[in-house]
């Protein structure tokens, strides 16, 4: 069982940065205790060294999807600021957030298509009226159909519209993961300062 949890500092200042590198930290020490693997997936540095404005942790183990649930929502981190000496703030939030990161890839196998012959309209002379030489292709597990009657053989058809089935279901994988990448940015701009699901202080 493995999740991932993206940890983000928003738009907040240096000090967020800070905070979440401090947050992973904990997190990381906290995992090991309860036997469960950390990986960080990727990472982009904050402005001072050490320190993160996001990361990508996957959480692996027995247990990891509970684990994860109690670090995900607006995480605050009780502190002075390490940089900015005689201000009154302690508190410094970061966002964690589950997310999908490998969306599942569709296989395609001619076994899963439903092929009938069938007779179209329109130009073709006697033969293509005669003869049921189009193909409609049916994809069950996406539900995807095509019609090719651009050959005059049911073979060729039949060909082209294995292809063209195909070639769909590519493009609507190459979507879902394009949704995923999004859904995880989106991340970043929903830390809410304030009303933390979780506080943590330095020890």
């Amino acid at each position: 069982m493995s999740v991932h949890l993206l940890l983000s500092a928003g738009r907040g200042p240096q000090e967020c940065a800070w905070a979440l590198a401090e947050l992973l930290r904990r997190l990381e020490r906290e995992a090991g205790r309860e036997k469960l693997e950390t990986h960080r997936v990727e990472t982009v540095p904050g402005d001072r060294p050490g320190t993160f404005r996001s990361v990508l942790v996957r959480i692996a183990g027995d247990g990891a999807e509970a684990f994860a649930a109690s670090w995900t929502g607006t995480l605050c981190w009780q502190a002075p600021s390490p940089y900015r000496a005689g201000i009154g703030r302690k508190n410094w939030y970061v966002i964690a957030q589950q997310c999908q990161v490998d969306t599942p890839r569709t296989t395609f196998a001619e076994a899963d298509v439903d092929v009938v012959a069938c007779r179209t309209g329109g130009p073709g002379g006697q033969h293509r009226n005669k003869a049921s030489t189009a193909v409609r292709a049916t994809h069950r597990p996406t539900g995807i159909v095509v019609v090719v009657d651009t050959e005059r053989q049911f073979s060729l058809n039949r060909r082209l519209a294995m292809r063209l089935l195909r070639e769909r279901i590519e493009r609507g994988d190459e979507v879902a993961d394009r949704a995923a990448g999004t859904a995880r940015w989106r991340i970043h701009d929903e830390l809410v300062r304030g009303n933390p699901t979780r506080v943590e202080r330095r020890s």
